[in-house]
């Protein structure tokens, strides 16, 4: 069962030894005997600490510019240092495929930590991208002892020099005070304006239900943070504000531009959370439970696969002729069906003025009037800043001056920049052994 799945839960086993022999173990057995069996599969917890350095140096010959910066802590014995010894203590490691990628990513970067569940713990710190397709992406990684503000000034500063350099990026984390004193710090390169924070709203929602309950109550939050205008914003906050006054004004503790969409004037791509279960469901899957070095080997092979089939995709996507990723085409076909009850009011002769006054089908009910800035990329309805393509009402307003769409939508979703994520690809590692066998003849 471990074979199949490295993350198969203790009672999953439990109840499996109970079927097939007829007897409980305690919960502590079962859970030493999976350690014993990912041992056996993967490599012994301890000799793993020793065979990952080597590994990286066969990875950083055989991919050049594969970074890796590995941390040991000495081994005191009677108060003397053993030079000859060390203990593991934080690893930092990424692709060139990764920092390849995420040039042509949306310029976001979600991080996040997840408790390891092998036999000596410790936390996998995760950088995750997106690109045009909605398709998430890893692309650094850290092993540390927990998340304290160290380790993750570890992570950031190293990803940050590594892998996205770019400025303007916006990085989407939890409330963690860890994370919070590591991005804050003089010198480290996240600061406004070079770098943007915001707060992921799952996080926010959590801290918020510890001290109101309800379900109600978190829901509210949640859809005045994910409102896209100021307007639709104060209509929850006031119906919140109504349930009690208490719970605006824990959330107005906050700064709006770190957790409304309304306020972060486009750059979270619509997006609000962070996407690290996501990511280590169908990518990392079983990594938590691996011994250090087999952990560090899957991420490579894993994202070999992701890259491969990715690319794939994108590739036959460009044989056919289409332009933008199916995430993009299906979000315009879904506008264009509404942008049929609409009387276009054009104000400028260069085509980027107008008004739109929204109907009933019938035309009997006004539903409202918005003003479209097609040179801002702006609509009233606060969509099309949010998501940098075009709202129904702009759609309407293209159609009217006989514009074409396309040139309205930001690049992230052309699929010659998917493309373009996968483009470079991950190279056979040498096979484990090989130089000494060679070096042995």
């Amino acid at each position: 069962m471990v074979r199949a799945d490295a993350s198969v839960c203790i009672k999953v086993l439990l109840n499996a030894t109970v079927a097939h022999f007829g007897f409980r173990l305690t919960y502590r057995r079962v859970w030493l005997a999976k350690q014993k069996a990912v041992a056996h599969i993967y490599g012994d917890w301890n000799e793993s600490y020793n065979e990952l350095p080597r590994w990286v140096l066969g990875v950083q010959l055989t991919m050049p510019g594969t970074v890796a910066v590995l941390r040991t802590s000495p081994v005191r014995v009677g108060g003397q240092v053993d030079e000859l010894q060390a203990y593991f203590h934080r690893l930092f490691w990424m692709f060139p495929p990764c920092i390849e990628a995420f040039h042509h990513c949306k310029l976001l970067v979600n991080i996040d930590g997840t408790h390891l569940y092998g036999k000596y713990g410790g936390t996998l710190l995760v950088a995750i991208a997106q690109d045009g397709n909605s398709n998430i992406l890893p692309v650094a990684f850290a092993l540390v002892e927990g998340e304290n503000a160290e380790s993750w000034s570890f992570f950031l500063s190293h990803l940050r020099q590594h892998v996205t350099p770019q400025p303007g990026l916006l990085v989407i984390l939890d409330r963690h005070n860890s994370i919070k004193a590591a991005l804050e710090a003089p010198d480290g390169g996240w600061l406004p304006p070079t770098a943007y924070c915001a707060f992921c709203i799952r996080h926010v929602a959590a801290n918020f239900s510890l001290t109101y309950k309800g379900k109600d109550a978190r829901r509210l939050l949640v859809n005045a943070a994910y409102a896209k205008t100021e307007v639709e914003f104060h209509y929850w906050f006031d119906i919140l504000r109504s349930e009690d006054p208490a719970m605006c004004e824990w959330a107005n503790r906050i700064e709006y531009s770190l957790w409304t969409q309304h306020r972060n004037e486009g750059q979270r791509f619509g997006h609000m959370t962070t996407n690290i279960s996501e990511c280590v469901n169908s990518i990392l899957k079983g990594v938590r439970n691996l011994p250090v070095c087999s952990l560090v080997r899957t991420t490579y092979s894993r994202l070999v696969e992701l890259f491969v089939c990715k690319g794939r995709e994108a590739e036959a996507q460009l044989g056919t002729g289409q332009q933008f990723s199916q995430h993009l085409v299906k979000c315009i076909e879904t506008n264009l069906k509404t942008a049929r009850c609409f009387t276009v009011t054009l104000y400028d002769r260069d085509n980027s003025e107008f008004t739109i006054a929204e109907t009933t089908p019938t035309g009997a009910f006004s539903l409202g009037s918005y003003r479209v800035l097609l040179s801002n990329q702006t609509c009233d309805c606060g969509h099309f800043l949010a998501l940098h393509f075009p709202c129904p009402h702009a759609l309407a307003c293209c159609a009217y001056s006989r514009l074409t769409w396309q040139p309205y939508v930001h690049q992230v979703y052309c699929l010659s920049f998917v493309f373009s994520v996968y483009r470079m690809g991950f190279t056979p590692l040498i096979p484990e052994g090989f130089g000494h066998h060679t070096m042995g003849q």
